[in-house]
């Protein structure tokens, strides 16, 4: 798989769950929450997974997909689930989904889904191998198989990218 010789980890000890309540503070003048604040929160989970995963401090290295799905209002619920889907030599690809709830109905919503990518660092700030990602699951298994699809994708785009540099 690799030649990193770390010990593969399975995708479930990276699983995050997170809730928060949406407080008027974080609404903008129609009583939605703003789309920064549940970036925020998904950049948070999603480098709690990678650092669990990588057990090395980390840093956000992209922000892929990141699409909104439904608005969330003032005092509802939001639920963020993070997991690293895929493991590379020093990077990592953590997916995100964040869903809402009305406290008063029990209605919940898919409010975003987002793909990150975390790359491991040490004391230099200098990228260092991490685990690979050991999926158990059918899930675990779909989402790694379509994480090396996005990183083949994001790599592909990179490379076009520097072609066009001056």
């Amino acid at each position: 798989m690799k030649d990193n010789k770390l010990a593969p980890k399975p995708a479930q000890s990276s699983y995050v769950t997170m809730t928060e309540l949406v407080l008027p503070t974080d609404a903008n003048g129609l009583g939605t929450i703003f789309g920064g604040k549940i970036m925020a929160w998904i950049d948070i989970a999603a480098a709690i997974s990678a650092g669990r995963h990588a057990r090395q401090v980390v840093v956000t290295a992209s922000i892929d997909a990141l699409h909104f799905k439904a608005p969330v209002k003032v005092g509802e619920v939001v639920h963020i689930k993070s997991a690293v889907n895929f493991a590379g030599r020093t990077s990592m690809e953590v997916g995100v989904r964040v869903d809402s709830e009305n406290l008063v109905t029990g209605e919940m919503k898919h409010t975003a889904t987002a793909y990150l990518t975390f790359v491991a660092l040490d004391s230099k700030g200098k990228p260092v191998p991490v685990p690979p990602l050991l999926p158990d699951t059918k899930e675990e298994k779909r989402r790694y198989e379509q994480a090396q699809h996005r990183r083949e994708s994001r790599m592909k785009l990179a490379e076009k990218l520097k072609e066009h540099e001056d």
